[in-house]
């Protein structure tokens, strides 16, 4: 298949996976719900899509981000939206109870006035490629989003930093889903799909890692951390799809796109971006 319909499958699969899905239920953890000698447990700031919210084909379950709270001893803000693009960062209402009506970044900024913020994590881009997969070049549109992606994602920490200059941020990437391409029948060029998403997850990560680093934040390479950048010459025996690469293994069993071409991580995949996570703030 020539790269130009393998971006266009890459990208109509997306799409169909990362359109807005329900809203987050509210989280159970709120300030408002919260004993009395709680209240000055440091907080940990959430902000995203729905790899925040835990948001999965079966329904919402325990996210990357509870797991990380749970661990670290922090109380959680989740102020994280499903199908969140970069831009909604800053411009649609944050959800669950602790947003007050604000957008992610207005509440995000609130709680870090505060002062008792000990860690905030950004997991954000996923949804903003959507759009390309109906364009006409649909290279030139993924590169245009990409870059503004990069301005967005700097606007929200440029932010986040005149309130709190020394708090801990921890910037995510994603899987690479595409993976999963290798193994899954609704890509008959599958082999071709999970070989060319290598090269795009590692271009995408090294942009937005700069963005990152450019403020002083950490970076979780959960596409590293989840199976990609494995050679594909290198094979495993799986129970399920027989001998394939490592890295298609892995990313089968982490996320929901093998098997049900979704992309959201499964309750192991949130384990392991939570993983990534401590060892970025580490």
């Amino acid at each position: 298949m020539p790269r130009f319909a393998l971006v266009v499958a890459l990208l109509v699969a997306l799409a169909a996976c990362t359109s807005s899905p329900p809203p987050a239920p509210a989280p159970t953890n709120s300030t408002s719900t919260q004993p009395a000698e709680q209240k000055q447990q440091q907080v940990y700031v959430s902000i995203g899509d729905s790899y925040a919210t835990g948001f999965a084909p079966g329904g919402t379950g325990e996210s990357f981000a509870q797991i990380v709270a749970k661990q670290s001893g922090l109380k959680l803000v989740n102020l994280a939206c499903n199908g969140a693009t970069s831009a909604d960062l800053a411009t649609k209402p944050a959800c669950g109870p602790d947003a007050g009506g604000k957008t992610q970044l207005d509440a995000a900024v609130e709680a870090l006035k505060g002062g008792k913020t000990g860690l905030v994590t950004v997991v954000i881009g996923g949804n903003d490629l959507a759009p390309c997969a109906l364009s006409q070049q649909p290279l030139d549109c993924a590169t245009r989003t990409v870059a503004d992606i990069q301005t967005n994602v700097a606007g929200t920490l440029s932010e986040l930093r005149a309130v709190a200059p020394d708090v801990k941020i921890v910037g995510l990437t994603y899987p690479d889903v595409f993976l999963g391409a290798w193994v899954n029948p609704s890509f008959p060029n599958g082999k071709n799909l999970a070989q060319l998403s290598v090269t795009m997850f590692q271009d995408f990560n090294t942009k937005i890692a700069a963005q990152y680093g450019r403020f002083g934040a950490k970076f979780a390479n959960v596409t590293e951390a989840t199976g990609g950048y494995g050679a594909l010459s290198e094979l495993t025996q799986d129970p399920k799809y027989g001998r394939i690469p490592t890295s298609v293994a892995k990313v089968c069993a982490l996320t929901y796109f093998c098997d049900r071409t979704d992309v959201h991580p499964t309750p192991a995949g949130h384990q392991a971006i939570a993983e990534a996570v401590t060892a970025a703030n580490g």
